[in-house]
């Protein structure tokens, strides 16, 4: 192929990918941190410059045309292509000094990583840490972090991961708030408390249940998939919640409620792509995180 004679611009390709993946303009245009207007003038100049439509236009959203089905594979593997060339010139440098992304919980952001990027900057001041607070999955191999501090194994075949520990979660409340419900001395007796649910999945009800709580007799007066903020509503003595014990054992003020009960267990896992191995600075960085959260 005369790859002089390819003229693509890479960030219309991008704009088509993140939109299909995304769903929507407005979901693209966060994701790529761009203004709406001007990620869908880059799909249109992309549907233009091929001569197709790639998106069906309704009133849900965007839905890719058969067109759209097609090309969209080719996207994929250009998007692979652009970060895997990203990453391997990353990788060629012995520098210590630049930026690193690293993915990671807001709980985990705010309670953990504080001390352990302090050290890391006593040891390495010319590493600048940008701290990508997600509590989904960042896409590594977009780089949308270089590093990532994750509960599940990742699945992706060039990735790279270490089980850094087997972590235990605990059901805390507030000293003010346990006085109040009479500090109760088994599950049975939370009927009618306050709890703080982490999700839409029900998860919260359901490690409540098998634990014996009398789970339709309890209140549910508040929902977030934000940590931070349900953690803040226990510190207040608002509801019960589940957290690390790590977090949940440090904070003044809140204890494990029922301490005999069966915590809840999760793994620790960091991640990376795989040619994080050849750059001195990304390994710097994952030592040091590992070594804080093991």
């Amino acid at each position: 192929m005369d790859w002089r004679a390819v003229t693509f611009d890479w960030n219309r390709v991008r704009a088509f990918l993140v939109t299909a993946e995304e769903g929507s303009l407005s979901a693209a245009a966060r994701a790529l941190g761009l203004a709406q207007p001007t990620l869908g003038r880059q799909v249109e100049a992309l549907e233009r410059e091929l001569g197709v439509a790639l998106f069906e236009r309704t009133g849900r959203g965007l839905l890719l045309t058969p067109a759209g089905h097609d090309l969209l594979g080719h996207a994929r593997a250009m998007g692979d292509g652009a970060g895997a060339l990203a990453l391997s010139a990353a990788g060629q440098t012995d520098a210590l000094d630049g930026e690193v992304a690293v993915s990671v919980s807001d709980i985990d952001a705010v309670c953990l990583l504080p001390p352990i990027l302090e050290r890391l900057h006593a040891t390495h001041p010319g590493i600048r840490v940008e701290i990508v607070v997600d509590n989904l999955l960042s896409d590594l191999r977009r780089q949308e972090a270089d590093i990532a501090i994750r509960n599940v194994r990742p699945t992706e075949g060039d990735l790279v991961a270490t089980r850094l520990r087997d972590a235990a979660a605990r059901f805390y409340a507030a000293s003010t708030l346990l006085e109040r419900l009479g500090r109760p001395e088994v599950p049975a007796g939370f009927a009618g408390a306050p709890c703080v649910e982490i999700d839409r999945t029900g998860a919260a009800r359901a490690l409540l249940a098998a634990r014996g709580f009398p789970v339709e007799a309890m209140r549910f007066p508040w929902r977030t998939s934000h940590f931070v903020t349900g953690w803040e509503l226990v510190r207040r003595g608002m509801a019960i919640g589940v957290v690390d014990d790590r977090i949940g054992d440090a904070e003044p003020g809140v204890e494990r409620i029922l301490p005999a009960l069966d915590p809840v267990p999760f793994p620790v896992w960091l991640t990376a792509h795989r040619d994080m191995r050849r750059s001195r600075r990304l390994r710097a960085v994952w030592d040091s995180l590992a070594e804080g959260l093991s």
